[in-house]
């Protein structure tokens, strides 16, 4: 059989195109491992993607309509199809409207809900779609359950601790408080501040729940992120995922009021777009 040379120019193109492929690994290999959250860009609503230090990715709740579909193809890599866990915090159309498409065009690996029984078409669209998403595993999300986020970043789900079947939807809202180092971030869906006071109950050593960057519940609700919750967190940044010029006039004046009382930062979607934030395990960095 006879063997073809390689001509010089190819030798070299192939020379090349080897050391840029390992450039590159080689790159991605000293990269910082980082924890990512994003809050999504969605109008009135809340979408949060999360990504752990190696790669594991997580979708909190998928805002009104499928404008999430494109946050997501604007923040993840080219090409991906795939998320790793989705978690509905509760059934209100403004959390889980995008979800249904997101189902529709990712393959999602589990899906937690809090057990909120709820007869909306939003809430019947995303049973629909989550019912037809091969090989997905659902879970109902309780206290005490640890999300792995991989590199030593988890997720703990701090709510319900409860069947909140009977509740009011806000207030059976996922609570979780993702943690990577000496960092750490607070997602409370749209709780209202009679389950905050209980959490700290629950929670509150010295009536103290440290935390960097809290995610205002119910996106600036008079109702939610009361003194004694911000006390508790001391957060460094609050955000707001909210619609610019919304009907709800969301955030209300009375919660930003809180928020500089006690020191903290206001990041808002309405004013200041997509909002993400890393952590390197020491410290948390707005990009």
């Amino acid at each position: 059989m006879q063997v073809r040379a390689i001509s010089r120019p190819y030798l070299f193109l192939a020379v090349v195109g080897l050391f840029v492929v390992n450039f590159f690994i080689f790159r991605a290999a000293l990269a910082p491992r980082v924890l990512s959250v994003v809050v999504l860009d969605i109008g009135q609503g809340d979408s949060i993607l999360i990504e752990g230090p190696t790669g594991i990715t997580m979708l909190v709740d998928g805002g009104p309509d499928r404008g999430v579909l494109r946050e997501l193809g604007a923040v993840l890599p080219l090409g991906e199809r795939t998320i790793d866990a989705v978690v509905a915090t509760h059934p209100d159309k403004d959390h889980i409207g995008g979800l249904p498409d997101v189902f529709a065009n990712y393959e999602v690996a589990y899906f937690l809900e809090p057990g909120i029984p709820n007869d909306t078409n939003a809430a019947r669209a995303l049973e629909a779609a989550a019912h037809e998403e091969q090989g997905m595993t659902r879970t109902v999300a309780r206290r005490g359950m640890r999300l792995d986020l991989g590199g030593g970043a988890y997720a703990d789900i701090l709510y319900p601790d409860r069947d909140p079947a009977r509740m009011d939807t806000n207030d059976g809202s996922i609570v979780m408080h993702l943690a990577y180092g000496q960092t750490s971030f607070m997602l409370t869906g749209d709780l209202t501040s009679d389950i905050e006071a209980w959490l700290l109950v629950l929670d509150g050593e010295d009536g103290e729940l440290p935390t960097d960057v809290f995610k205002a519940g119910h996106h600036g609700s008079k109702y939610s992120t009361s003194e004694a919750w911000l006390a508790a967190l001391n957060p460094s940044v609050v955000a707001i995922s909210v619609g610019e010029r919304n009907s709800y006039g969301h955030p209300t004046p009375e919660v930003l009021a809180r928020v500089a009382a006690a020191g903290a930062a206001v990041y808002r979607t309405d004013e200041d777009g997509r909002l993400t934030f890393t952590s390197d395990g020491e410290r948390v960095r707005r990009d």
